[in-house]
């Protein structure tokens, strides 16, 4: 099953960019994460690390009001898809590719959406809340490779609504059971 899906990995790269114009370019840059969606290999998860970064530094700076980190990382998440809807759609066509490989703003803002329901909790977890964001980036992860019902369905809904919709359900889904385990545990 891991072959199948680097393979699959592989056959979802777009092909060469076709740039028209600076809002193009723009599109590219934030459905591309930055350029993190360019490396060749592992593009979702390099997409992952840097919705994995954005989380980490707005827990780190607000942290101290979990009322006010958990409204932050839920605006964060909105502004995440919206802008993602656009740039994804522009950029499917610029890879002449639907979701194409290198469009990772979906990785991005799924995997800050993973953090939302733990916030409350970040103030009491002292300095181990760093354990429960790999915890929260490895089950972010399983949710996107593995895509369970109903995410396997939402990739296929058209332009940058498919692109978000699907990776936004595993950010959920990744929230819930990483809040649950935190609930159990601690």
């Amino acid at each position: 099953m891991i072959k199948q899906k680097v393979e699959e990995s592989r056959s979802k790269r777009g092909g060469a960019m076709k740039i028209n114009g600076p809002v193009d370019l723009l599109a590219v840059f934030i459905a591309t994460g930055g350029g993190a969606g360019l490396i060749p290999f592992g593009p979702g998860t390099w997409g992952s690390l840097v919705g994995l970064l954005i989380a980490y530094g707005l827990i780190a700076t607000f942290s101290a009001n979990v009322v006010l980190l958990q409204n932050v990382l839920i605006a964060a998440s909105v502004i995440l898809a919206a802008v993602g809807i656009w740039a994804g759609t522009r950029a499917e066509t610029v890879f002449s590719r639907k979701d194409a490989g290198q469009i990772v703003i979906d990785e991005v803002c799924g995997q800050v959406i993973s953090f939302v329901f733990i916030a409350p909790y970040i103030a009491g977890l002292g300095g181990q809340w760093r354990w429960w964001m790999i915890l929260g980036f490895l089950l972010f992860r399983a949710f996107d490779i593995f895509k369970p019902y109903p995410i396997n369905k939402l990739q296929d809904l058209r332009g940058g609504f498919g692109v978000m919709m699907d990776d936004i359900v595993a950010g959920i889904y990744a929230a819930v059971l990483l809040s649950l385990t935190l609930l159990l545990t601690t």
